[in-house]
């Protein structure tokens, strides 16, 4: 999942977490946040954890916080010197406490609860994949100047990005880094477009370029790749089409290989300051980072996460690079006096049931400063009804899909058609699909205006949005006759929609 803030996001939670350490908001401006070589730990007695430790940027700190890890039980995986954060591996159960100690160290913490072993995406429900047959029989009936399956995409239409695509497919030189469960780049729709030079795996937290490591480790991981697909499809005669089938897609691997598929803070880290530092000028984030789906400022752990995440989401964007995110599948009002977490910590088995002040306890990376938040919508334009919300939070909305409202198209599926590993296509729905078609737009407008920087495109994605207001009648989003979601604000700007539903035909004119 993922959530941000607008204007108000900026008013309240903006203090809160630069307050964690000055160099926050102000990161160097260098050309490379590299990962620097690890160390040797003593043994400890504990479960053996991963942890960021977040510390002041000049040498002398970092060279003396390296060496404290050390003492204290600590492997060093990956140091972001630039960023000040270090990633590390401790089986000592108070490396955490020590490290808060040492001189020089902002915030540190575990970055999840259950001991390393020898994800939270934002889709809603299972994929369906088409069949060979119901992919022959959707051809067929392609109108001309058509991808064989784009009548079954009313999300391309609902947006004009079949009409943008013959106006202006997007640049070859704008890439949106897809930071996900990995890309199958052998999928005939996505390989004209991969950038394999920008692509990695993060998920031990230090960047792997081994050829082909960001790929899904099986056709289960299919996110990443459908994400891919909405975005840059390529307009080949096969398949579907993407929003902006014209530029470049890369992929950014972030996910635990194993059922779960968690993402964690050290390979979030990882991925932003890959993507910054490789020229991606977009990030899509359909996920939120695992384990805690809110992360308090008042828990230590907790804190150092938003510290870590945030440092180098904000590197990225001090480099150029527009981070864009998903709003999240609770359903969950994010400007709310307070929202019940009964999920968190995801990566073991004793979830703990609490009540959060969304104000105070944040969704990352879409509630940090900068982050474009998305909202999904389906076919009649209407909030979905997984969509989280919120009066200034979420940005902008995008087509996410609903399986409550029925297209006029040959499949009447509500949810959104893209490509799946294997060469295969299916639907699936969630604010993890509405972030994507943001990014697509996004990487139109850039590539109309080369020289925009992140808060300019922000600027352009809210400006050039559809807003259909606040429904007139009460928000029953699944039809049972019970209110759902109470949206608050005006035309202009309001909690279902931010500042409207993007368009990729304003974005090329």
């Amino acid at each position: 999942m993922a959530h941000l803030r607008s204007r108000r996001r900026l008013a309240l939670a903006v203090p809160v977490v630069l307050s964690l350490t000055a160099s926050l908001g102000f990161l160097p401006s260098v050309a490379s946040a590299a990962p620097t070589a690890g160390t040797v730990a003593r043994a400890a007695d504990g479960p053996n954890l991963a942890y960021v430790v977040n510390t002041r940027t000049d040498r002398r700190t970092i060279e003396s916080v390296r060496r404290e890890i050390t003492r204290n039980g600590g492997t060093i995986v990956a140091g972001y010197d630039r960023i000040g954060v270090i990633v590390a591996h401790s089986a000592n159960p108070d490396f955490g406490a020590r490290m808060r100690a040492v001189r020089g160290v902002d915030s540190a913490g575990a970055t999840r609860t259950a001991p390393l072993s020898a994800a939270g995406t934002t889709d809603e429900g299972a994929a369906q994949v088409l069949s060979r047959a119901e992919q022959a029989r959707l051809a067929a009936s392609a109108a001309a100047g058509e991808e064989p399956l784009e009548a079954d995409q009313w999300d391309l239409r609902a947006i004009g990005a079949d009409r943008a695509a013959r106006i202006n497919p997007g640049s070859r030189n704008v890439t949106v880094g897809v930071i996900d469960t990995g890309v199958d780049d052998t999928h005939p729709d996505i390989a004209p477009n991969f950038s394999a030079s920008q692509s990695a795996n993060c998920v031990s937290g230090k960047a792997d370029t081994t050829y082909g490591a960001w790929r899904p480790v099986d056709a289960d991981h299919y996110h990443g790749t459908h994400v891919a697909g909405e975005i840059a499809a390529a307009r080949n005669g096969v398949g579907v089409a993407g929003v902006a089938p014209g530029v470049k897609v890369a992929s950014i691997t972030v996910s635990q290989p194993d059922e779960k598929s968690l993402f964690y803070p050290e390979s979030v880290v990882c991925a932003f300051v890959f993507a910054a530092d490789h020229g991606i000028e977009i990030t899509n984030n359909s996920y939120y980072v695992d384990p805690w789906l809110y992360n308090c400022m008042d828990d230590p752990d907790q804190r150092a996460i938003v510290d870590a995440v945030n440092r180098a989401q904000l590197y990225a964007q001090r480099k150029g690079t527009l981070n864009v995110a998903s709003a999240g599948n609770s359903n969950h009002d994010l400007d709310a006096d307070a929202i019940v977490d009964d999920s968190s910590p995801d990566d073991s088995t004793t979830p703990q049931t609490r009540t959060i002040d969304p104000h105070e306890c944040f969704d990352i990376p879409t509630q940090l400063p900068g982050v474009v938040t998305v909202s999904a919508v389906g076919v009649k334009g209407a909030k979905s009804y997984y969509s989280s919300y919120g009066r200034g939070v979420v940005d902008v909305a995008g087509p996410g899909g609903d399986r409550y409202q029925i297209p006029d198209t040959p499949s009447k599926n509500g949810r959104i058609l893209s490509t799946m590993p294997n060469n295969q296509y299916g639907f699936l729905q969630g604010t993890s699909m509405a972030s994507p078609h943001v990014a697509a737009v996004a990487a139109l407008l850039k590539s109309a205006r080369p020289h925009a920087t992140p808060a300019q495109l922000q600027a352009l994605l809210k400006a050039q949005a559809d807003n259909p207001g606040c429904p007139t009648e009460p928000y029953d989003g699944d039809g049972d006759g019970v209110v759902d979601a109470t949206c608050v604000g005006g035309k202009r700007v309001n909690g279902f929609y931010g500042f409207g539903v993007v368009n990729a035909l304003r974005a090329v004119k």
